[in-house]
């Protein structure tokens, strides 16, 4: 989540600020689908506060408001980006929602998921706001209307055409996220071990298999379909990846089973994010784009990893 902020109008500010930060750069994140963009929204939003002569009346609400109208002028102007994006863009990868509620911890994971962000890519920078308040936080449309500055009336439309079109696409997860990762254990246990016969059993007849590289790292295809197609792929590539020291580590993604694949200095090389219906894997989506993994720590070098595979699999041919 990045550095603390300096207390520079005081330690009691500072510490309300604190206290609030997981829930603007949660309402950030999903607005924007970029960590290193949240984290920018939420500094910028300390700093108007920081600045502002007058304390708010609800701070919560100020501060909402404040890193929402951010997200919506940067979510404009890096939608030109994402048009000219090489191949399949998806959200950069969080590995820990810091907004907590236990009472809603299942739809928080869900509209945490790379699914649901990539429906929210499909609406309007507005739209998309108004969304994530009303949706996914329960704000109130006052308190929506002062955030995006528009009427309430204006604000509740487009919440229904919002809604209309999240429903139409709505992703569906398994109710038991427990159910999901022991599914997702069984999955990468069958990866590993190299288990063809396995791995088809727990992926869905049309599962699909998409990466996000930006045209910056060496990638299979851009997307390959069909269980048996990609149980036979992924019982191939990752015990060559193994021969080089390559490791699967099980980790949340987004809200729902995934990994994190490292190298053998443990430097990331990838993520991948899984959507489980019906006892199925039905899509896995891989972020190898180095960009977009800068906030999980040291990044691989995905080309030399690649050679050293090849090397390996032509060694042992």
């Amino acid at each position: 989540m990045g550095p603390r902020l300096p207390g520079g109008t005081g330690a009691g500010r500072t510490e309300e600020f604190e206290d609030l930060r997981p829930l603007l750069f949660s309402i950030a994140y999903r607005i924007l689908g970029s960590v290193s963009e949240a984290e920018d929204a939420v500094q910028e939003t300390w700093l108007r506060y920081q600045t502002s002569s007058t304390q708010p009346r609800s701070l919560k609400a100020f501060l909402s408001a404040t890193v929402t109208r951010i997200s919506i002028d940067t979510l404009r102007s890096a939608r030109v980006q994402r048009e000219e994006y090489v191949g399949h863009w998806f959200p950069e990868p969080l590995l820990t929602d810091p907004y907590e509620d236990p009472a809603r911890s299942a739809e928080l994971a869900d509209s945490l998921s790379m699914a649901a962000l990539l429906l929210l890519e499909r609406l309007s920078p507005l739209e998309r706001a108004v969304f994530v308040l009303r949706e996914v936080f329960l704000f109130g449309f006052p308190e929506i209307a002062s955030a995006v500055g528009r009427s309430e009336a204006a604000c509740r439309q487009l919440a229904v055409r919002a809604r209309r079109h999240m429903d139409e696409g709505r992703p569906r997860f398994e109710a038991d996220l427990q159910e999901r990762q022991e599914l997702a254990g069984r999955f990468f246990d069958a990866l590993k071990e190299g288990d063809v016969e396995g791995l088809r059993e727990l992926l869905a007849a049309d599962v699909q298999l998409i990466g996000d590289d930006g045209g910056k790292v060496p990638m299979l295809a851009k997307v390959v379909t069909g269980g048996d197609t990609v149980a036979r792929l992924l019982a191939t590539i990752l015990p060559m990846l193994m021969r080089v020291d390559v490791t699967v580590e099980p980790h949340q993604v987004n809200g729902q089973p995934g990994a994190i694949f490292r190298d053998r200095d443990d430097k990331v090389l990838n993520t991948w994010a899984l959507d489980v219906l019906d006892g199925q894997i039905q899509t896995i989506r891989s972020v190898s784009n180095p960009d977009k993994l800068g906030h999980l720590g040291p990044v691989a070098d995905a080309w030399a990893v690649n050679r050293e595979a090849n090397r390996a699999r032509r060694s042992a041919d």
